[in-house]
């Protein structure tokens, strides 16, 4: 007898559905380590026109290596390009190994970002995924008393050592806050996500599930959302693959095709260096003056840029 959490896929394609796209923002550097604000406004005004959603201060913002007055100077410059469209913003909170739950400094994080008419995004923390699974879903609980909506976020530890892909029963309690209005999830594991979309449909179907998976971004055939770190790249053309799904146009696939290429080269190991791609990609295509990242993040071999300019190239002649 089969389990209803494993389906089979082909059972969970939804055709001609709208997608929910938010694209997280790369906060881009100048050679001397300055963050490039100029750089940054422009690629959230792009974002925007192209109609995904801005999702500053999130990894692909180095949410876990910038201070509070870079974070904040992200999310005043984002509210004024939104204009009042919605946009989502990491809410991270520094601890270390052993630390206990801080609701507080997350409270903080949270009251910052939507005083700036954003919607958190709550990163998993140590303090918080240490705890037992009654205890995390208590504290997503206590998350949801400090915010109207929010969403949710598993992160693999192949992204940051902090990270834990959650048990189906605490993803069920997740699902029972009222105020936790979707999650990310960050596995890159199909099966994984599968489980999420079925067990929404069952339980609570409006809740978002949104893909973080850079390895199969053709998990919104399945009726996942995505806030991805990819789409930085190009986010026209994920828009236009988006529309292509919604109108059954089968140029849908030869998009997907060619940014899960560009997902493939950017998103090898290590992880984290998909940061300096994006940049060097964002680069090529006359977006950004300069590809440095943050001193702290990954980098790419010089060799990556030819392979990169291709792609820029078959993306560009797709408009």
């Amino acid at each position: 007898m089969s389990n209803p959490l494993h389906p089979e896929p082909t059972s969970m394609i939804r055709r001609q559905r709208k997608i929910e796209g938010s694209s997280a923002i790369l906060l881009p550097f100048h050679a001397n380590g300055d963050v490039d604000w100029v750089g940054f406004t422009a690629h959230v005004r792009r974002t925007v026109a192209a109609g995904l959603a801005p999702a500053v201060n999130m990894d692909t913002g180095y949410g876990n290596l910038i201070d509070d007055s870079i974070r904040r100077r992200a999310l005043q410059i984002t509210q004024a390009e939104t204009g009042g469209k919605w946009f989502v913003a990491g809410a991270f909170v520094l601890d270390k190994p052993g630390d206990a739950f801080d609701l507080g400094a997350y409270a903080r994080q949270m009251e910052m970002i939507q005083q700036h008419g954003g919607t958190p995004v709550i990163f998993q923390s140590y303090g918080l995924t240490s705890q037992t699974d009654d205890k995390i879903v208590e504290a997503y609980a206590a998350i949801g008393r400090h915010a109207p909506r929010f969403v949710g976020f598993e992160l693999g530890q192949m992204f940051a050592p902090f990270g834990k892909i959650y048990s189906l029963d605490v993803y069920r309690g997740l699902m029972d806050v009222k105020q936790c209005i979707g999650a990310k999830h960050s596995s890159l594991r199909r099966d994984l996500e599968w489980e999420r979309l079925t067990l929404r449909d069952q339980t609570r179907p409006d809740f978002r599930v949104y893909t973080g998976n850079d390895l199969a971004i053709d998990m919104v055939m399945y009726g996942s959302d995505y806030l991805l770190g990819l789409s930085t790249f190009a986010p026209e053309a994920f828009a236009l693959r988006d529309k292509a799904w919604e109108k059954g146009e089968v140029s849908f696939y030869e998009i997907n095709d060619l940014l899960q290429y560009l997902g493939f080269l950017a998103f090898r190991p290590p992880v984290p260096a998909y940061k300096h791609s994006a940049a060097m990609f964002l680069k090529l295509r006359g977006w950004l003056e300069c590809d440095d990242t943050h001193p702290l993040s990954a980098k790419r071999p010089d060799s990556d840029r030819e392979i990169l300019a291709d792609i820029a190239k078959r993306i560009a002649a797709l408009s």
